[in-house]
């Protein structure tokens, strides 16, 4: 069956990203983000090491359908809603929290160094400094699979890729409807989001292990959940 033409400018799906971007896309995002967030207590100056791969990410995924739409002919829809989708970043979400916990693992061996195998009184601060590879690749991985999840706007910008005919063109569309759903959200989760997650964790100071659990629990449950389809990002 013929596909009907659906044509889209690069502006166009632009746009058509910011307004996914300002509303839906937040939504989905905090259950998996927030929790980062507040584990690491970085802030707004080390929001970049969470937000860049993770962004990366769902550009990349947006990018590769419509060029895959464009390369076919064909709506890829189908594809996007296997369940490999819901593995990836399943898959990916564990593989951030187990990144968490190795993190908090080693930052508690710095401690105990530093205090000759004693207890610290107090709790130390998060590690600020250059991450394990593990964290920021599932931070992409968990970008990508946020983008290959299918919604109203993403399923336009497929049908317009698909019906070009060139894996460029495709590309294009899906760069341009990418750039335009990370904007926003990378502006609510670097000032809003890392702030609210570094504050609470000096102000709950006396708790940040317990807080740091909890975060790294809930990424556990949601990376589970979505894996075997219990949670719909």
């Amino acid at each position: 069956m013929p596909l009907e033409p659906v044509v889209l400018s690069f502006s166009a799906v632009l746009l058509l990203g910011l307004g996914f971007g300002s509303g839906p896309c937040n939504i989905a995002c905090l259950p998996y983000l927030g929790p980062v967030f507040t584990a690491t207590g970085d802030g707004i100056r080390s929001a970049w090491r969470i937000l860049l791969p993770f962004s990366a990410g769902r550009l990349t995924g947006y990018a590769l359908l419509g060029a895959f739409s464009g390369f076919l002919g064909l709506i890829v829809q189908d594809w996007i809603a296997a369940p490999w989708v819901r593995w990836v970043l399943g898959g990916a979400t564990i593989t951030v929290a187990l990144s968490l916990i190795w993190r908090r693992h080693k930052r508690q061996l710095s401690c105990d160094s530093r205090h000759g195998g004693a207890d610290p009184v107090e709790v130390s601060p998060p590690v600020s400094g250059r991450t394990e590879p593990a964290l920021p690749s599932g931070l992409f991985l968990m970008g990508a699979g946020m983008a290959l999840n299918p919604c109203a706007p993403l399923t336009t910008v497929i049908l317009a890729s698909a019906t070009t005919g060139s894996a460029a063109a495709g590309m294009m569309l899906g760069a341009g409807f990418g750039i335009g759903a990370v904007l926003i959200p990378t502006l609510v989760f670097s000032l809003g989001v890392a702030h609210f997650g570094q504050q609470l964790k000096q102000h709950m100071s006396r708790w940040g292990n317990s807080l740091e659990n909890a975060s790294v629990g809930l990424l556990l449950i949601m990376g589970l959940g979505t894996a075997m389809g219990w949670i719909a990002p």
